[in-house]
């Protein structure tokens, strides 16, 4: 007799492509190692806070686009939330969702007094001039004026938003505050408060992360071949300051293709093309293969 054995682990391929599901599978992995009674467990698997906000914005030609946005505070306990703002065209509330709730165990982990925020705006802001750009920031910050603030929920940087972003909703803030407000946001620039070594500090972070797993695999740095996905905020300072350390950068992997070179990338070249056309392809030191191949390399 044919007995049918059970999955191993139900829904695996959805906890892959959905952030939430993917961070509520292993948040219940460890809540049963920590025994959680099971009336915090619901509590720590829920936001404090959802916001959802639709934008009218008016583009350059004259039209209006209305955009969507979410704020999610997942917890406060520790202290005002803290988490980033992205915008992206496949930005969805489940996502916002589930990097708030990282955000919370991050600070917790490190003992950081602050709990878990995470934000976001449905747009594909290469299509966006910077002055609708600005429109669009401008009103999601006075739509969620009340939600956010320093002892409330401080905002930051996060995929495709930069310092200007953040001045932005600084000013827009202090404006509705009627006085200046610097530490609504982190991430802003210098000359208004912002603070030195930000703009490099998660990229240096996968440098660390990599070092350190490197040390416990036992793998020289120089015998290492890095391939790395992403070349803007994170992913281009990552491979800035790994080159810079000694690291062989062999592929980068951007939106629009990925850029190949077995004997490592020359990243300050490769920067520099990018300013220059906008793109990675077509760097001359380089080869272009499939994106999803290039994570093999």
């Amino acid at each position: 007799m044919l007995v049918e054995s059970p999955p191993i682990q139900p829904y695996l391929h959805d906890q892959e492509l959905n952030p939430l599901l993917s961070a509520e599978a292993r948040f219940d992995a460890a809540a049963r190692r920590l025994d959680l009674d099971d009336g915090m467990q619901k509590v720590l698997r829920s936001s404090a806070r959802e916001v959802t906000v639709h934008i009218p914005v008016q583009l350059d030609d004259g039209r209006l686009e209305v955009f969507t946005g979410y704020r999610v505070q997942h917890s406060i306990a520790r202290g005002p939330a803290k988490g980033g703002i992205r915008y992206a065209p496949d930005v969805t509330l489940d996502e916002v969702r589930a990097l708030a709730s990282w955000m919370t165990w991050k600070c917790a982990v490190t003992n950081i007094p602050f709990g878990g925020g995470k934000g976001g705006i449905i747009c594909d802001p290469m299509l966006l001039s910077p002055g609708e750009l600005e429109r669009m920031t401008r009103r999601y910050t006075a739509q969620l004026y009340e939600f956010i603030g320093p002892e409330i929920d401080v905002p930051a940087p996060d995929m495709n938003t930069n310092e200007q972003t953040m001045a932005w909703i600084m000013d827009t803030y202090s404006m509705r505050s009627g006085h200046t407000q610097t530490a609504v946001v982190t991430g802003k620039p210098i000359d208004l408060g912002g603070s030195r070594g930000r703009a490099e500090g998660t990229g240096r972070g996968c440098m660390i992360v990599t070092e350190q797993a490197l040390r416990k695999l036992g793998i020289e740095r120089s015998s290492a071949r890095v391939v790395i996905q992403g070349f803007g905020n994170v992913g281009g300072m990552a491979a800035k300051i790994m080159a810079r350390a000694g690291f062989k950068i062999i592929a980068i992997i951007e939106y629009d293709g990925a850029i190949y070179n077995d004997k490592g990338l020359d990243i300050r070249a490769l920067a520099e093309h990018r300013a220059l056309t906008g793109s990675i392809n077509g760097f001359a030191d380089g080869e272009e293969v499939p994106r999803e191949e290039a994570l093999y390399m």
